[in-house]
């Protein structure tokens, strides 16, 4: 018998947005369900719960974010967020909330689908064992997937939770933001936007003083790097006169 189709629930009040995402969807494989408001949302996710939702921020009656949360008050279902180009703010409030990704419009269909696949494997991929990750202060447990330091237990998101891990096993290295997306993200295509958006809130998250960062640096011309005390290679890379933090992200 071939696998039960994934379910995935999208909510845009735009008409052609969700005609044109429920066809690329279904096409791929999904069982598609559809709501113009939040409301209707709620009510839908309530009565068929999906596997995974597309939503949009804007909308009317009750807005994306507050739909968001709601959802993931009751369970953990994966989210991807479609936002307008330009409204970063909007991108990082869906972040915060517990959207595990985001798509700014206008965006490819196709690309929004890939995201979608890679949200839902890694949502539904066993945890990875080994050892502890440590360094600059952070513990993570890959298989528990817990994040702490001296403050305490960190809140991360699914991906800001994967980039740290990433960089926790390799430190001192530089990444650029093509390589992140590739390496963690799992895409040969994207927004690079939303590499440097998932960047600078993990420094939120991880950082004494975000605005100067001394674990995850902005290496000049290149992209980011952890800078773990001790770390081989810490300190080079970096520009002349340039700030630790970089511009920036």
């Amino acid at each position: 018998m071939p696998p039960p189709r994934r379910r995935v629930l999208v909510v845009d009040d735009d008409p052609t947005v969700t005609e044109v995402v429920a066809g690329y969807l279904d096409r791929s494989g999904f069982t598609v369900d559809r709501a113009a408001d939040g409301l209707a949302a709620l009510d839908r996710a309530h009565t068929a719960p999906p596997d995974l939702v597309v939503l949009d921020l804007m909308l009317p009656g009750l807005d994306g974010l507050k739909v968001c949360r709601k959802l993931r008050e009751e369970r953990p279902v994966p989210v991807v967020m479609l936002t307008a180009r330009g409204d970063e703010e909007d991108r990082i409030l869906g972040l915060e909330v517990g959207a595990d990704d985001y798509v700014t419009k206008p965006f490819s269909p196709r690309e929004l689908v890939l995201r979608v696949e890679s949200v839902l494997r890694r949502a539904a991929a066993q945890p990875v064992q080994g050892p502890l990750l440590g360094g600059g202060g952070i513990t993570l447990d890959p298989a528990a997937r817990t994040v702490s330091d001296a403050r305490g237990p960190l809140a991360l998101t699914l991906r800001e939770f994967d980039l740290l891990a990433h960089f926790l096993r390799n430190p001192g290295r530089a990444f650029s933001r093509e390589e992140l997306m590739t390496q963690v993200w799992g895409w040969d295509f994207g927004d690079l936007s939303t590499v440097t958006v998932h960047v600078r809130r993990l420094r939120h998250k991880v950082e004494a003083d975000p605005a100067h960062p001394r674990l995850i640096t902005t290496v000049w011309g290149v992209g980011y790097r952890f800078d773990a005390p001790g770390a081989a290679g810490a300190a080079e890379d970096q520009a002349p006169g340039t700030d630790r933090g970089g511009a920036g992200a």
